[in-house]
């Protein structure tokens, strides 16, 4: 025969699980507030940090060679790239079969951790406007969830017979699929040499080195309204024994704002 329980050790148990549910329930607004208080220093670190270099970094930095702690203390701010533009070979082991570089996900992470703002690079290299588009999509989906602050695009070679009609296939490409800030990263030369138009670009960077001496010697050579100059490919900074390709925001333009343009929009 079934022992009848009393009503008030009933409403005992019912209160002890209710105050369970409430202490152990997931504490979404922590995570809100973790979010806006990590932008907050993301923005206070790198406008500290403005006179220091930006770099930009590829698979071939390897993170195993990384100090992370000392190199995000020396810098402003990192483009780091997502997609090679080309296959995996064996000179060229720094990216997946599938031109997806090996070492983005851990050089975002790192760096975000850190809170240094974070913007990534594709390399083009298709020989026609549907492979162009497939590497746009491909690098989108693998840099979007890591809310990057500017995609570029990394013009150096001509690999189709109209690269213009190339750079803009890929460009319009990245924007249908939600990228909102996308700029032009491109040699002054091999722009007028193949009449690559950069006006649907909202902002351009220029590799200017001189004797690439891995300091700053001049800057580029053009009536063209750039963003970031690119002055070398051997800088040396504290937290990585190899080169680094260093850049900076352009002379003529206002320093801050111009940051906050490249690395700080939402």
């Amino acid at each position: 025969m079934r022992k009848k329980i009393h009503p008030a050790i009933i409403f005992s148990l019912f209160t002890i699980v209710i105050a369970i549910l409430i202490f152990n329930k997931p504490a979404y607004e922590d995570h809100s507030v973790k979010s806006k208080s990590n932008t907050v220093q993301v923005e206070n670190q790198a406008l500290h940090n403005l006179d220091k270099p930006i770099i930009d970094i590829s698979g071939w930095q390897r993170p195993e060679e990384i100090n992370y702690d000392i190199l995000s203390q020396n810098i402003s701010g990192a483009i780091v790239r997502v997609h090679s533009g080309t296959q995996h070979t064996e000179a060229n082991d720094a990216a997946f079969i599938n031109g997806v570089d090996k070492s983005y996900k851990n050089h975002i992470s790192e760096f975000q951790k850190r809170n240094v703002p974070v913007a990534v690079y594709a390399y083009l290299a298709g020989t026609n406007k549907e492979e162009m588009e497939k590497a746009a999509e491909v690098f989108y989906n693998s840099a979007s969830p890591y809310n990057p602050s500017y995609y570029w695009l990394d013009v150096e070679e001509k690999t189709m017979a109209d690269m213009n009609d190339g750079v803009e296939a890929f460009r319009a490409k990245l924007e249908s699929l939600g990228a909102k800030n996308i700029g032009i990263y491109i040699g002054v030369y091999f722009m007028q040499e193949h009449s690559i138009n950069t006006k649907n670009f909202s902002a351009v960077w220029i590799p200017s080195y001189g004797t690439n001496s891995g300091y700053l010697e001049s800057t580029p050579n053009t009536d063209l309204d750039y963003d970031l100059h690119q002055y070398t490919s051997k800088g040396k900074i504290a937290g990585f024994e190899h080169h680094l390709d260093i850049n900076l925001i352009s002379t003529d333009k206002e320093k801050e704002e111009t940051f906050r343009k490249l690395f700080l929009r939402p």
